[in-house]
């Protein structure tokens, strides 16, 4: 029942707004939409918790600690990032950037996004999952052309060119992946995970890795590694801010979490570590490479797309050295990551509003004109550039020793990148902050709530895990392996 609540609330919320989106109240049907989901993944995840791991509906369907935790971390940002876009979306029709169509367009495809990915995380069927990472592809490249700027309409074809091309890429990864199972299981269930999982020691080797390098081609697209990033930072910078935040918070981890399960069956099947090997290249070069990138920004939306691609490669690498202690600080990193970037999106949008502009050397000032969004993105950026006590610093402490004991040469190559990308964004918000005001006041009074609410969660996490989602992160890293 819990499962059917989770799905079919955004699904509904998808078709209602489709019709009523353009109506006065349609923020607030977005938003209880929103929480209904919300309050049906905790369900589902209390009852995870209890149960254990469930196949549903002939086995299409498997949940278990590793998607469910994720699933609640999908519902409670789409949930905040909802009641962001309430003042944000108002302010962009008052300036006459939305039409009331446009808006009742994001609202139906917000909610179809969430359910795409969530029924990304919970398919047990591997095809399925690709079906809704190309079905999150379709409503996301909606929702980042919804201004009709000749600059959004690039950023929304570059974004669907490449991870179309992506996309077929883990197309032909999950052929080959059934081509390798259906002689050891059988045509009816070659694509289930759960059963790729029971038998992936026989599975062909040679097969296997060709599926891998294209799986991991194909959904690396959608995480945004190096080379394959550069849809990333236009659908950042072009989109609405509140699918900036979703994109950077929601569907990265999607991908991620694709790209892990397609490691776990490699890891068996192969015997070796190639998965692992790949994984950790294409992370470290996407930290390096987004790191340079941070100086040449002016686009304040921009250069937190590319702080994304830096922190998707840390979890990538993280979960490519494997075992308990990367694959917790992965998860770790994935759930602070995705907190904090969404918080720093919140508070960059009103800033934009509040400045007229998203570029850098317009935004002077916050602090003065108005502290919670001045506050909120400062102490974003000291949380995603990884000072204490905030949880990323916690995680990216965790990579780091773990990578001095089992991949010791990658060490000095993190810190470096990591020291570069802490002056780069720094060195820019500071004045944006801090400097001669250039704001003026809103017509709506912002939503910093989420930001800080985010904000506070990632702190906590920095300074204690509670006892329950420590174990919950334990149990999703032991089935990473």
């Amino acid at each position: 029942m819990e499962f059917l609540l989770v799905l079919g609330i955004p699904l509904a919320g998808g078709i209602a707004l489709a019709i009523f989106g353009h109506r006065t109240r349609a923020a607030e049907i977005n938003s209880a939409f929103s929480l209904l989901t919300l309050v049906a993944a905790i369900s589902l995840t209390l009852r995870i918790v209890e149960h254990g791991p469930q196949l549903l509906f002939d086995e299409q369907i498997f949940v278990d600690p590793l998607n469910v935790f994720l699933v609640a971390l999908t519902a409670f940002v789409g949930f905040t990032t909802s009641l962001f876009s309430r003042p944000y979306m108002r302010i962009e029709h008052d300036h006459g950037r939305l039409s009331a169509n446009r808006l009742r367009l994001y609202h139906s495809m917000f909610q179809l996004f969430t359910f795409t990915m969530l029924l990304a995380l919970t398919t047990n069927n591997m095809g399925i999952l690709w079906v809704a990472m190309e079905a999150a592809t379709l409503t996301t490249v909606l929702l980042v052309s919804l201004y009709r700027t000749a600059a959004s309409l690039e950023a929304a074809w570059k974004y669907f060119i490449l991870c179309g091309v992506g996309i077929a890429q883990a197309l032909f990864g999950t052929i080959l992946l059934y081509f390798a199972a259906e002689k050891v299981l059988g045509h009816d269930v070659a694509l289930l995970w759960t059963h790729l999982d029971a038998v992936k020691e026989q599975l062909e080797p040679t097969v296997l890795s060709l599926a891998f390098v294209f799986l991991l081609v194909g959904y690396g697209t959608k995480v945004g590694l190096v080379p394959l990033h550069n849809w990333l930072p236009d659908a950042h910078a072009e989109g609405p801010t509140p699918v900036s935040a979703v994109l950077s918070g929601l569907l990265l981890n999607v991908a991620l979490y694709a790209v892990v399960r397609c490691k776990v069956l490699a890891d068996g099947a192969l015997h070796s570590n190639l998965a692992g090997l790949l994984m950790m290249g294409f992370g470290l070069l996407s930290v390096v490479v987004a790191s340079f990138f941070l100086s040449r920004q002016r686009d304040i939306k921009r250069l937190f797309g590319y702080s994304s691609i830096e922190h998707m490669g840390i979890v990538t690498f993280a979960f490519g050295m494997g075992g308990p202690v990367a694959s917790f600080a992965g998860l770790l990193h994935m759930t602070v990551h995705s907190l904090t970037k969404s918080a720093i999106f919140f508070a960059v949008g009103h800033a934009a509003q509040k400045c007229g502009s998203q570029m850098i050397e317009q935004i002077r000032g916050l602090i003065k004109q108005s502290p919670t969004i001045g506050w909120g993105l400062m102490l974003g950026t000291l949380a995603i550039l990884g000072m204490p006590p905030f949880g990323v610093f916690a995680s990216e402490f965790l990579i780091l020793t773990t990578a001095m004991k089992q991949q010791p040469w990658a060490t000095p190559i993190l810190l470096i990148s990591l020291g570069v990308a802490f002056a780069a964004i720094f060195g820019k918000v500071q004045p944006m902050v801090f400097g001669e005001p250039t704001a003026k006041r809103l017509p709506h009074k912002p939503a910093m709530l989420p930001v800080f609410l985010h904000l506070g969660l990632v702190l906590m996490l920095g300074l204690w895990i509670p006892p329950y989602l420590a174990e919950w992160y334990r149990q999703a890293a032991k089935l990473i392996g």
